[in-house]
């Protein structure tokens, strides 16, 4: 009985035992699988290397996590974090063959693009940050130089859009190769020791200054001709011929001052740009000439860092490459120096050929801008008179029509009254026309009696030397009363003056009687 007890009681021991044991082994193996699984952070990449799948050299994740199998796989980080690097580019040949200083700042960073993250896993995993940016600089270098070489000065310093991208299609390619990828570009200035980026600055301020002086020269003709024009309204209203002969100069004179300053302004910038092509020519020759020289001694410092850096592959190759290295590079300079000289005597032919062209270019635009200037005065001299003429001639034509319908109204308006005051002494004469003109002509007796009187008043009779017997004619009186009574009947009575105008008189102012009489002829008495 005691044994049996004993059996089961080491029976329930090692049971016992089992159980921990088994639950020991699932608390290490969790814990042990738990330790295998990394999890990549937002700022890394997981790079896991060994045996992968797809015949891989490394598989790269950005986010999550993965299983690392023990002894086939293992692991390690890329940091995501950006890198700044300062590209202190000096002296880079532009295009133009001129050279310019274009320090920038570029900042990098691991691309999280798949198959840009296995080029990094492959080639800068381990590597610290000082290296990579090393790495980069490098790169960024040779391709910023290549980027410059391919563009004017225009294009880098006007243009700096197209330059950026220029230089992102050019830098990220070759960083991509290793596993950067190109967050950001930062030209901090453009400089040169030619002085063209500044010479450029200079030309666009004297455009600028230029196009102001004709803005301003345009608004002091504006200005002249509102004051002309003003004073051709002001002056209009008294005399109009007087203000449009005024207008007429003025207009020419403004006209013509406005046309010699635009004259000069233009030959003043053709002057500027003359003198600006001539300097840009020396500089690029002067350029030239140093082009093969300074490409020469780049030759040379590329040649002798390349056998530097293959000498370490064996000491009996790097001295064979050193001598074939001298050999070819005394060649370069021996070559260098023809084409330098070549270049040099190039650049004085151009010189000479560009200082004849510059001053045949300077007479020719000095006589074409003087005939111009007299071409322009004479045709503006020319529209001056026969403005002058067109507009006195307007002014004459104007007055007389003024003249001629003045009088005109004038007339019109007396005829008017007179109408309108004969139709009112009609009517006054309760229509008989005859009456009023009777009336009419009693008002006009006294002018007419004052008339001759007037007309024998100024008659001059210095003396009257009379033959007279004293007898007279028929007993009638002496021949010198007839001869005052003679006279006197000259005059026309008022009935034969008012007869002669179809009118007859009222009858209170007496009728003709006709009287025949021995020995008178003609005469009248008035009852």
């Amino acid at each position: 009985m005691n044994t049996t007890l004993l059996i089961v009681a080491d029976g329930a021991q090692t049971l016992m035992s089992f159980a921990v044991a088994l639950v020991v082994i699932i608390f290490v193996t969790v814990i042990a699988i738990a330790r295998l699984y990394k999890r990549c952070p937002s700022d890394r990449i997981l790079v896991i290397y060994g045996k992968v799948s797809g015949n891989r050299s490394s598989h790269c994740i950005h986010g999550g996590g993965a299983f690392i199998i023990p002894l086939i796989q293992d692991y390690a980080y890329l940091s995501l974090t950006p890198m700044t690097i300062s590209i202190p580019l000096q002296n880079a040949l532009s295009f133009q063959n001129i050279r310019i200083n274009v320090p920038s700042t570029f900042t990098v960073g691991v691309s999280t693009d798949p198959s840009i993250m296995v080029n990094a896993a492959e080639r800068l995993l381990g590597l610290k940050p000082p290296a990579i940016e090393d790495m980069a600089k490098e790169i960024i270098f040779g391709q910023l130089r290549l980027t410059v070489a391919s563009l004017t000065i225009e294009q880098i310093n006007q243009d700096r859009e197209s330059f950026l991208i220029e230089i992102r299609k050019n830098v990220e390619p070759e960083l991509n190769k290793i596993g950067l990828n190109l967050i950001n570009v930062n030209i901090t200035d453009i400089t040169d020791e030619s002085t063209y980026i500044e010479s450029i600055g200079k030309k666009a301020a004297a455009e600028a200054i230029n196009k102001a002086k004709i803005d301003v020269a345009h608004q002091t003709k504006l200005g002249n001709i509102g004051e002309a024009e003003n004073a051709k309204e002001m002056t209009v209203r008294v005399a109009e011929n007087v203000a449009e002969a005024e207008k007429g100069k003025k207009q020419a004179e403004a006209g013509q001052r406005v046309y010699v300053a635009d004259q000069e302004t233009a030959a003043m910038v053709g002057e500027s740009e003359a003198t600006k092509l001539r300097e840009i020519r020396l500089m690029e020759n002067y350029a030239a000439a140093e082009k093969g020289k300074m490409h020469a001694i780049a030759d040379q410092r590329i040649y002798i860092a390349e056998q530097e850096s293959t000498a370490v592959d064996g000491e009996n190759t790097a001295k064979a490459r050193i001598a074939d290295s001298n050999a070819k590079l005394a060649v370069r300079q021996a070559e260098a120096q023809r084409l330098a000289e070549v270049a040099k005597r190039q650049a004085e032919v151009e010189i000479q050929k560009a200082q004849y062209k510059a001053e045949f270019e300077r007479l020719n635009a000095s006589e074409v801008a003087q005939k111009e200037i007299d071409k322009q005065k004479m045709v503006i001299d020319a529209e001056a008179e026969a403005e002058r003429i067109r507009k006195v001639a307007k002014g004459e034509a104007d007055g007389v029509l003024y003249k001629y319908q003045a009088e005109a109204q004038g007339v019109q308006t007396l005829l008017e009254s007179k109408a309108e005051g004969y139709r009112k002494l009609i009517e006054s004469a309760a229509g008989d026309a005859s009456a009023a003109a009777t009336m009419l002509m009693i008002e006009k007796l006294e002018q007419i009696v004052a008339r001759q009187t007037e007309a024998i008043s100024n008659l001059k009779i210095d003396k009257v030397t009379v033959w007279d017997s004293g007898s007279g004619d028929s007993g009638k009186g002496s021949s010198t009363a007839n001869f005052l009574s003679s006279l006197m009947k000259s005059l026309p009575p008022m009935q034969d003056v008012a007869a002669m105008a179809g009118v007859e008189l009222p009858s209170y102012l007496g009728k003709i009687k006709d009287e025949t009489a021995k020995g008178d002829t003609g005469g009248t008495k008035a009852e």
